[in-house]
């Protein structure tokens, strides 16, 4: 009777033991299938995960099975747990592929290596319309960036003669993650505006200007010009005027105050009541009108050498440069006379205007 016994719990500990080792393989094999890849396709899409500050490690694995990133829930908190990395993931938006490991996927999680968006500034845009761009790339809210961006102590925080960002955003590519903080956004874009400031501040001794002056000519020049070429004599035609004591009568200072670059009318002119606007004002504009290039901060460095004061745009988009209001009123008609279009009602970019208003305003 003892030795039967003896022998059933020798038996029992047989089948435990067993039992241990098949479950012991079977999580080997789960575990091991578990840290692969869902899938060996080199050519797959990301798929785009949030996370939400605070969220679990087990919603983060249920999400990530969901979207079919990971093979198994149970191996990702297995390992997360097993290397600590739970404590680590990051909030954030990422872009994650099917064919990357379970260390691959936890080390991205966990050094917060968000997905970043490619947001491109384009040459001469305003912040009103930066503001437009960042929040439909859903970097930041609209109206967020926009009262910083207008934050005279945020401005002068960062070195700048404001009183807001305009003129100090650089127009270039950058990367952004969702959800960056403007202040974070604001300061990227005029740090790189300093970097390339700092490239053209040798070339400013003997130029009387301020660094805000020539901004804003820059930004009234990259309004103007459609050429890269015509730059230089855009920019000799306002600092021609202003030597002279001359309005630079542009018309994108109009539209800068209307807050929309649509083609100007007669009424425009002595309607719109801003010191924006260059016709009524003989002085410039109280901040640049949108955010330049460096070829176009260059040109009011280094401007043509020439006595222009006046110039008219051709149907191609390039100017035909004058002297004398008499030349340029005679470039207007030939322009006048290719179109076929009525003499009364011509207006282009600049000091284009028509010969009634244009003799009204040189009074």
């Amino acid at each position: 009777m003892l030795i039967q016994k003896m022998k059933f719990s020798r038996d029992k500990k047989i089948v435990a033991l067993l039992l241990i080792i098949f479950h012991l393989l079977l999580f080997t094999g789960i575990y091991l299938e578990g840290i692969e890849p869902v899938t060996t396709e080199k050519k797959v899409l990301p798929k785009f995960v949030e996370i939400e500050k605070g969220e679990t490690s087990f919603s983060i694995a249920r999400k990530l099975k969901k979207e079919g990133l990971i093979r198994s829930v149970t191996v990702f908190l297995f390992e997360a747990f097993r290397t600590g990395v739970y404590r680590e993931f990051k909030a954030g938006e990422y872009a994650l592929y099917p064919n990357q490991s379970l260390r691959e996927i936890l080390e991205i999680l966990s050094k917060g290596k968000v997905y970043l968006h490619k947001v491109t500034i384009p040459e001469g845009a305003t912040i009103w319309q930066i503001a437009e761009i960042l929040e439909s790339e859903r970097i930041c809210d609209k109206e967020e960036f926009l009262q910083l961006a207008k934050n005279k102590e945020f401005i002068k925080s960062l070195d700048l003669p404001g009183p807001t960002a305009e003129g100090y955003l650089y127009p270039e590519t950058y990367f952004f993650a969702k959800n960056t903080p403007p202040a974070k956004v604001i300061k990227t874009m005029t740090d790189k505006f300093k970097e390339v400031w700092s490239e053209l501040e040798p070339l400013t001794p003997g130029v009387k200007l301020t660094m805000k002056e020539i901004v804003i000519l820059a930004s009234i020049v990259e309004r103007e010009a459609f050429y890269e070429s015509e730059k230089p004599l855009i920019a000799a035609v306002y600092l021609n005027r202003l030597k002279k004591g001359m309005p630079l009568q542009a018309d994108p200072t109009i539209n800068y105050a209307l807050k929309n670059f649509r083609r100007l009318t007669y009424r425009d002119y002595y309607q719109v009541k801003s010191p924006y606007n260059t016709y009524l004002h003989n002085a410039l504009p109280p901040t640049p009108i949108g955010n330049p290039s460096k070829s176009s901060i260059l040109a009011i460095l280094r401007p043509a050498k020439v006595p222009y004061l006046y110039f008219v745009a051709t149907d191609e988009k390039r100017h035909i440069f004058s002297r004398t209001y008499a030349e340029h009123l005679a470039a207007i008609e030939r322009i006048r006379k290719q179109r076929e279009g009525p003499k009364e009602t011509s207006r282009e970019n600049g000091t284009q205007v028509s010969t009634l208003l244009e003799a009204q305003a040189n009074l």
